[in-house]
């Protein structure tokens, strides 16, 4: 993702923390080392540790969770309670769908923020890149009490299909940011719209349902066309954002923070990526400063439920 699509000369006066936030990383915020940490001690959450195949597996023992039994390769156990996604000749109950799009009336079909009258933000993650950084992104939200947004491109689900209920099951919510992550401004009509549809077809394979959301790529601009085109596929809305991390083309923490502490507010739609080693060592402080503030992380369907009539607006 490279940007919201905000017009230059955006506000980014400093939130009333954004001083003491920028004042702790002077006082020696380590950097990402390129490590993935583990984040054990997650209370009901299953943390990501070394397993087999190199592959990230909840620890045997937490709360909640069931560790992984020998010859899964080391990949996620499901949440306790929660059957395995489906598998050819695989018996058992069927699970519910995850959540459809949902119409907000009164809402346009670009929305950049939620309502400024209430204590909630939403991080939206992109979801592609390294699937072990993305299992310790969510643990880490997790463990802050944070629900988000991840809109994931149709070819990393092609390759990491168990990622997609490991989201649900996490109380997150998962939608569509085009199969192949391509830019949709430089295609003709049909090839985007198949963009649209093919991640759409595979969300509802591995789902019940097209995801909640649709976020154009690379950018989260979307021309009427492409507007039109999502409509088509079934997603009255597309996501935008009015804080853009810029963590795809960071390399420090703090440039993160500062950046998202500076112009973060009720209401705020942040887009980060999931597979980062930067965005997943940020993570602590940005979920720290969200309660510093009062603020609550919630889904992005959650920050929009509400009888909201010009609360939320089109960025641009």
């Amino acid at each position: 993702m490279n940007g919201c699509g905000n017009p230059p000369g955006r506000r980014r006066a400093l939130g009333a923390g954004a001083g003491a936030l920028a004042a702790a990383l002077l006082a020696g915020c380590a950097e990402p080392s390129g490590r993935r940490e583990p984040t054990a001690g997650l209370p009901g959450r299953a943390a990501p540790t070394s397993g087999a195949s190199g592959r990230a597996a909840p620890t045997s023992g937490a709360s909640g969770r069931a560790a992984p039994t020998s010859g899964t390769s080391g990949r996620p156990a499901p949440a306790s309670g929660a059957s395995a996604p489906p598998t050819p000749g695989a018996s058992g109950p069927a699970r519910a769908p995850a959540p459809a799009p949902r119409r907000f009336p009164g809402l346009p079909v670009r929305i950049a923020h939620g309502p400024r009258d209430l204590p909630r933000v939403a991080l939206t993650f992109d979801g592609r890149g390294d699937p072990d950084l993305a299992l310790a992104a969510l643990a880490r939200c997790e463990r802050a009490g944070a629900r988000v947004t991840v809109l994931a491109v149709g070819t990393w689900l092609a390759r990491h299909p168990e990622l997609a209920r490991r989201i649900l099951d996490g109380g997150h919510e998962l939608g569509n940011h085009t199969e192949h992550h391509l830019d949709l401004a430089a295609l003709g009509e049909s090839a985007a719209y198949e963009e649209i549809a093919a991640c759409a077809r595979r969300l509802r394979r591995l789902t019940g349902s097209v995801g909640a959301w649709f976020r154009p790529s690379p950018t989260t601009y979307a021309s009427p066309l492409v507007e039109r085109l999502a409509r088509r596929a079934g997603y009255p809305h597309v996501l935008a954002c009015d804080v853009e991390s810029l963590d795809h083309a960071a390399t420090r923490v703090a440039a993160v923070t500062r950046k998202v502490a500076g112009e973060l507010r009720n209401g705020s739609v942040v887009e980060l990526s999931l597979g980062r080693p930067v965005t997943v060592a940020a993570l602590p402080l940005l979920l720290a400063e969200i309660g510093r503030r009062g603020l609550h992380a919630v889904t992005a369907t959650e920050l929009m439920a509400r009888p909201a009539t010009g609360a939320a607006r089109a960025a641009g």
